[in-house]
């Protein structure tokens, strides 16, 4: 049984012309043990899907379907019930530390106060637990990091501070928004090793989020590539990077820098623009901008079907040569 089984899941969020789709019947499932990686361009969808699972979109939203965590179904469980679980077992680590962490109170207190809460600690304890958690995400001088502020840190301590306090009530799922973004490589790669190696000694299922394919090739296990509010292709790491079949996948990773710079593989952009809440093309979303849409892609929203190693929503394969 997998550790997390979405399936039809529909999120409507409110606007001034009412209510807009921003995911739209999306099915995933997390094994345990597992990085699943969630990719596709800013608006697809990526992480209202997954907010969602917290209870953490804005009032008046309309999410519809089935998450089945362990246990638990969470759109379907009371909010104080979901707060207790989405703090002990699933826990999230945003996009930007700087914001995520609270700028007035110390390291230590957004350390302790949800680990108090949750495993009945007391103080003492819970700064133990704290101190053992820096340790764990490899803060020099755990001890001083307690009583520093956010800003007292770099952009890449931020992020292994944020991750400590996501973690620090061993949950059993961590989902990781962007978590490398606007870090520069060296320490992005440090930040991919650590969620790996927590992975490995904890036990624990991640689910990352990001737009950089380059990210998700070096830790992911699965992917789903999300375009328009829809999956359009998943499968293993592997499979959907080392080939993929959907254009937009193809697209993406065209669009991605050559690690040697060769000057015979210019960068190819893609067309046009992702397509805004409420005005979604009809047919394929994703047809203004694909080189290889036909008449059929117009009028005609490709079902998400099994195709040999992966799941695939389109009738036309980029790698056969036309």
């Amino acid at each position: 049984m997998s550790l997390l089984e979405v399936e039809g899941l529909r999120v409507r969020l409110p606007t001034t012309r009412g209510l807009v789709t921003v995911v739209d019947g999306v099915d995933y499932a997390v094994e345990h043990g597992e990085v699943f990686g969630v990719a596709g361009e800013s608006g697809s969808g990526k992480t209202m899907s997954m907010l969602s699972l917290l209870g953490l979109l804005p009032d008046g939203a309309v999410v519809e379907g089935s998450v089945r965590f362990g246990e638990h179904d969470l759109l379907r469980m009371p909010r104080r019930r979901l707060r207790e679980v989405a703090g002990r077992e699933l826990a999230m680590v945003f996009q930007d530390p700087l914001t995520s962490l609270h700028p007035m109170l110390s390291i230590g207190r957004q350390l302790t106060e949800h680990v108090r809460l949750h495993l009945g600690l007391g103080r003492r304890d819970a700064e133990r637990h704290a101190l053992a958690s820096l340790t764990d995400v490899r803060i020099p001088d755990p001890a001083s990091a307690l009583r520093a502020f956010p800003h007292q840190f770099s952009g890449g301590m931020r992020q292994r501070i944020a991750i400590a306090i996501a973690l620090a009530c061993r949950p059993k799922l961590l989902i990781a928004d962007e978590p490398t973004t606007a870090l520069d490589v060296t320490v992005q790669a440090g930040i991919l090793r650590l969620l790996d190696r927590l992975r490995r000694e904890n036990d624990l299922s991640v689910v990352l989020i990001t737009h950089d394919l380059g990210v998700m090739s070096a830790i992911a296990d699965r992917v789903s590539i999300f375009y328009a509010g829809k999956v359009v292709e998943a499968g293993s790491c592997e499979a959907v990077l080392s080939t993929p079949r959907h254009p937009y996948t193809r697209a993406l990773l065209d669009a991605l820098p050559h690690p040697e710079g060769l000057q015979d593989k210019p960068l190819v952009a893609i067309a046009g623009a992702p397509p805004s809440p409420g005005a979604i093309p009809s047919g394929c979303s994703f047809h203004p901008r694909c080189a290889y849409a036909q008449e059929s892609c117009l009028h005609h929203v490709p079902p998400l079907v099994a195709m040999g190693d992966r799941l695939l929503a389109c009738p036309i394969d980029p790698l056969v040569e036309r």
